[in-house]
């Protein structure tokens, strides 16, 4: 027998939470990232899990991008106190180099997953493309942190956290401007990339890194979350998941 059909009406940021919640799928989780593009820094990977009856104290919570820095701020305090969950995975620049930022970054969705430990989700929504591995149901959502509260709450999460470490590889790498541009490819960056060559924060697999390094980019590696999913070889011990040590995961534990 197929299951009961879910009819979804538009009820805000909330719908697909609330729908998966009523059909005996969750907890719910959303997953986002912050980093995929820059040419400098990590790439940072998180999940959240919201409480179901927070819709109203969460109200206003959207995509980081659409968001200032001081209300970025004012929401990731606010998401880490009330969040049911949140986990998230820091992937250093060298380790994109290695993986390629697309593989990276499937890699890092699956262990902010696998990192939340206060609840376990039984439902994952993704932002833009699918993701397999999850060992749940997944759903990848068009524009999801626009759409969904918990995607964009991972979005927050990410983003956060990346600024924040942009901000203090400034102070050791102050020739860059890091703290002002966290590591995109602004006019002001590639004159200083230019001016000054790399630093070991660079992501050397970029072309516009190598180009200055007088590298050139390794073959295979995907820099483009649009491309298809890339999956990791199992016949291949440095394409399994538990291969994959340098990963520093923060965890975040249930919130008040």
């Amino acid at each position: 027998m197929r299951p009961p059909r879910a009819v979804v009406r538009d009820g805000g940021t909330w719908t697909l939470q609330t729908v998966l919640q009523r059909h005996g799928l969750g907890p719910v989780a959303g997953v986002d990232e912050a980093g995929r593009g820059a040419s400098a820094g990590p790439l940072v990977v998180a999940a959240a899990v919201l409480r179901p009856a927070d819709a109203k104290a969460l109200d206003g919570l959207t995509d980081s991008k659409l968001l200032t820095p001081a209300a970025r701020d004012h929401w990731y305090d606010r998401i880490r106190a009330r969040a049911l969950d949140h986990a998230v995975v820091v992937i250093p620049a060298a380790d994109v180099d290695r993986r390629g930022v697309h593989v990276a970054n499937i890699e890092g969705m699956r262990r902010a997953v696998a990192a939340l430990s206060a609840v376990r989700p039984g439902y994952v929504l993704t932002d833009g493309f699918p993701v397999r591995g999850f060992g749940r149901p997944a759903l990848a959502v068009p524009k999801g942190d626009r759409v969904a509260a918990c995607i964009a709450a991972a979005s927050v999460l990410a983003k956060v956290t990346r600024d924040r470490i942009m901000t203090a590889l400034d102070a050791e790498h102050d020739r860059y401007g890091f703290a002002v541009h966290k590591g995109y490819s602004t006019p002001d960056h590639e004159a200083a990339l230019r001016a000054h060559g790399p630093c070991p924060e660079h992501r050397f697999s970029f072309a516009n890194v190598a180009a200055v390094a007088g590298r050139e980019v390794p073959a295979g590696l995907v820099h483009n979350g649009a491309l298809p999913e890339q999956e990791p070889d199992p016949g291949d011990p440095e394409d399994t998941v538990g291969a994959w040590e340098p990963l520093e995961i923060v965890t975040g534990g249930a919130g008040r």
